[in-house]
């Protein structure tokens, strides 16, 4: 009797590769912490006396080793087990951490933060991409993403917590002020985020190995630079591939920008201090996470580009933020911001590693992606800084944020759909 109703027995839907939760707490205390260095770094600065244009600088300090070792971080992702080198790279997060303690220059002991957190993206994306089959690479993407969020979520929580006026009073601050390191009170923040890290290098040494292995046949840093301009070339010149590229680089440069331009506009708009103005933060993450789980849900891979509607609402949003002035509805309308991003990148990644893999392997295909999408960060934030610095209203630069967003997803609507036009699908 079964088989005389085919069409009415609802398809199963696509189960979470075994050990997938433990990945997804590596993935999620590591960025707990990295999040949460970010506020703690900010008012390091603030505590010795740097101008405010330094700040979206600490982003970019760390970001520019996504950049600069994309060429060599995906090889490498692909040629041990990637637990272990997420491990590792965390371990290199952890000697950033005790510099900076120690009286390095903030900017550029996120740098050093940086250097482990550019080989452990790929490792990470790469596992996933290895981990589960490809009408679960939505859904995977999905808790991903819902992890990184959640993570920055409670980031920026505990990083205005290891900042607010009660921690640094606190027993455990003021007895890591008395090792007098150069950080002070904040010493006592930087050992929490310290333990973070352990956690999650724990976490990481548990991941099962997927047994996939590919190693470059070349070795010398010329060879690899020239094997990764090809494989980004190839990846842009795919037409799934570069249409997912091109939105999911606008989404994160946009994306890093504004966290610091709604830190900078609770300040003058609502005049928050950045402890409770990093709670702004969460609440986009808070609708992040909505958008994320919607879109893993109700998303299947080969309807990927309809999150590019999402950003186009995504950009049209951010003159609204501009113009809000009372608190608890800069909180609703920053977690509408937050939902309706996460519903255009969810897929769009899910789409980008798909062909990435298809196209490359899991390591450089991510590392290529990295490569683009932290070029695209450090370029808005190094135009952000301009802003900041030229004295450019904080409205101002979250308008033409917007209107830089809406823009550009709509003319890759329309590119893809003349595409379309022409070409048949390649999923």
């Amino acid at each position: 009797m079964s088989s005389t109703f085919p069409s009415t027995c609802p398809l199963p839907r696509p189960a979470l590769p075994h050990g997938f939760g433990l990945v997804i707490g590596a993935q999620f205390t590591s960025a707990l912490a990295d999040n949460a260095l970010l506020i703690v770094a900010i008012a390091l600065l603030s505590q010795q006396g740097f101008a405010l244009w330094w700040a979206p600088l600490l982003k970019f300090g760390f970001m520019a080793a996504y950049v600069v070792l994309a060429p060599w971080v995906g090889p490498l992702a692909d040629a041990f087990a990637k637990g272990r080198v997420m491990a590792a790279m965390n371990i290199v997060k952890m000697l950033g951490l005790a510099l900076l303690a120690c009286g390095l220059h903030p900017v550029a002991a996120l740098a050093v933060v940086g250097l482990g957190a550019a080989a452990y993206a790929p490792a990470k994306y790469g596992l996933v991409t290895e981990m589960a089959e490809p009408e679960a690479l939505v859904k995977a993407n999905g808790w991903i993403e819902i992890s990184v969020v959640s993570a920055a979520l409670l980031g920026a929580v505990l990083g205005g917590a290891l900042v607010s006026p009660q921690w640094l009073a606190s027993g455990l601050a003021d007895w890591c002020d008395g090792l007098a390191l150069p950080a002070d009170k904040l010493t006592g923040s930087l050992a929490a985020l310290l333990l973070i890290y352990a956690v999650s290098s724990v976490f990481n040494a548990g991941i099962r190995d997927s047994g996939q292995r590919r190693r470059s046949e070349a070795h010398d840093p010329m060879t690899l630079l020239r094997e990764f301009r090809v494989a980004n070339r190839r990846l842009w010149l795919d037409r799934e591939g570069g249409l997912s590229l091109a939105a999911t680089t606008l989404f994160w440069g946009v994306g890093a920008t504004l966290q610091f331009a709604v830190l900078r506009w609770a300040g003058v708009a609502l005049a928050l201090p950045l402890s409770q103005a990093a709670y702004l933060q969460a609440a986009v993450a808070v609708g992040v996470i909505v958008g994320a789980a919607a879109a893993g849900h109700w998303l299947a891979l080969h309807q990927a580009r309809h999150g590019l509607w999402a950003g186009v609402v995504l950009g049209c949003l951010m003159p609204v933020v501009a113009q809000v002035s009372d608190v608890a509805l800069a909180a609703a309308v920053l977690a509408l911001v937050g939902a309706v991003g996460g519903a255009m990148v969810v897929p769009l990644n899910a789409l980008l590693q798909h062909r990435g893999a298809v196209l490359l392997s899991a390591g450089r295909s991510i590392a290529v992606q990295g490569f683009n999408e932290n070029l695209s960060v450090l370029a808005m934030l190094a135009a952000y800084a301009g802003c900041e610095a030229a004295g450019v209203p904080i409205t101002a630069t979250l308008s033409g944020l917007g209107v830089l967003v809406a823009g550009a997803i709509t003319a890759l609507i329309w590119v893809d759909k003349r595409r379309r036009e022409r070409t048949p699908s390649q999923l």
